[in-house]
């Protein structure tokens, strides 16, 4: 399919058939995820006394892959023919589901850690894949509205994800709850073969130390585009305040609001549910906005928003500001998504995620790993204040391209030539 004929003569974003498949498995995909997520936590949390080591683990074995495969799997993902790597990763997910499942049930329940782990590898070279499918199958003009959607879906399972999650884990136990995402990820692989065929240029040739200059040129494309180092600067910060605040989360409801740890449900649901409004609200104008007004008005308001639930102790208060943040949080994702799908070449989109991605998830997790310190040291008003201004400087880095416009001809791969 071409795009340039598509972006001329454009058919409605709900009756692209790409479009239909992969909301279609991304649905499923987000079942098998929840349930997967909330089975391991409650599993392991049961089996081990709530013992903090043991269930940290549970977020190193979901995030620690990123660090390691998204580089990797970027670059494999604009090698390989996209449709066939997704359906050929979510059967893989779905068989190492089912061979631990097996270990699982004959006494080795640390297995449990291994379905995350595999799952996040995975989905490093997945993930890149239906970026690419995104950049040959949507029309320009429809790319911020696609990724409004998807972000709409992710606030859909923010929301009921959870109580999916616990009611499965609860009703069946956790063996069930692991085939419950082996079957799932089987699913989404037989959605998947509804996807346009992948046309034949999409594919490389491997040629012998050819993957070493194609991994390199990821890293050089990102920073001779201004556009995309100043993206990389704002993952950057976002991932720190982000990082931060979502490990104190717990402290602000306990300290500051006075309530029991269980209220914590209700800000992340008051905040899903505003995502999910975002998202639609966003859908509906995100043809007229340039994606890094976006992502600079998504960072302004997350300042101010955080700042204020990091000084407040009024239940209403914070409930609201929670619901205003998850309001503007969607243009934060769906600024940055565009970005990179507008100024990235068709066949290095992979690269380009897989470089950039690394950096938000990357200081997310060393700012989690520094909050327990930071918490010791200052007061939970001076920490927000600090998550954010590094978001209202992540606003100030989008000034220098504010006014920048996608190329109609983006620079080409040499290695392609």
């Amino acid at each position: 399919m071409n795009r340039h004929v598509q972006g001329t003569n454009a058919p409605s974003l709900f009756r692209n058939r790409f479009l239909q498949t992969i909301l279609l498995s991304s649905v499923l995909l987000q079942i098998g995820i929840w349930v997967r997520n909330f089975a391991i936590l409650l599993y392991v949390a049961e089996t081990t006394n709530n013992d903090p080591y043991a269930i940290s683990l549970i977020s190193v074995a979901e995030f620690a892959p990123i660090f390691v495969f998204s580089f990797i799997g970027g670059t494999f993902a604009d090698r390989w023919r996209p449709k066939r790597t997704m359906i050929w990763c979510d059967v893989l997910s779905a068989v190492s589901v089912f061979a631990v499942l097996l270990t699982i049930h004959y006494g080795s329940w640390h297995s449990v850690y291994l379905v995350a782990f595999i799952s996040a590898i995975l989905s490093q070279f997945s993930q890149p894949s239906s970026m690419r499918l995104f950049k040959y199958h949507v029309a320009e003009e429809q790319l911020q509205q696609g990724m409004a959607l998807f972000q709409s879906l992710m606030a859909i399972f923010m929301v009921l994800g959870p109580m999916l999650g616990t009611f499965v884990y609860s009703t069946f136990g956790l063996e069930i709850s692991i085939a419950v995402m082996g079957i799932v990820f089987l699913l989404s692989a037989l959605v998947l073969v509804r996807l346009p065929e992948d046309q034949m240029q999409t594919q490389k040739v491997a040629v012998k130390g050819q993957f070493r200059k194609e991994f390199v040129e990821g890293f050089r494309y990102v920073w001779q585009s201004q556009v995309l180092r100043m993206l990389g600067l704002a993952f950057i910060l976002a991932g720190l305040a982000v990082g931060v605040a979502q490990a104190l989360n717990l402290f602000i409801v306990t300290e500051q609001l006075g309530r029991s740890k269980e209220f914590l449900q209700y800000l992340l649901m008051v905040n899903g549910a505003a995502m999910l409004i975002g998202g639609g609200i966003v859908a509906t104008f995100a043809k007229r906005v340039p994606p890094q007004i976006l992502l600079a008005i998504g960072m302004v308001a997350g300042a101010v928003c955080t700042a204020i639930v990091g000084y407040s102790t009024s239940v209403p208060v914070t409930l609201t500001v929670q619901f205003l943040n998850g309001l503007v949080f969607p243009c934060i994702h769906i600024g940055i998504s565009t970005m990179i799908l507008k100024w990235s070449e068709a066949s290095i989109v992979g690269r380009v995620n897989g470089v950039l991605n690394p950096m938000f998830v990357g200081m997310m997790v060393i700012s989690m790993s520094f909050a327990g310190p930071l918490k010791d040291t200052f007061s939970l008003s001076t920490i927000y204040s600090g998550a954010g201004f590094l978001f209202l400087i992540g606003a100030l880095a989008m000034i220098p391209i504010m006014n920048h416009k996608a190329p109609d001809k983006l620079p080409q791969v040499a290695q392609e030539v």
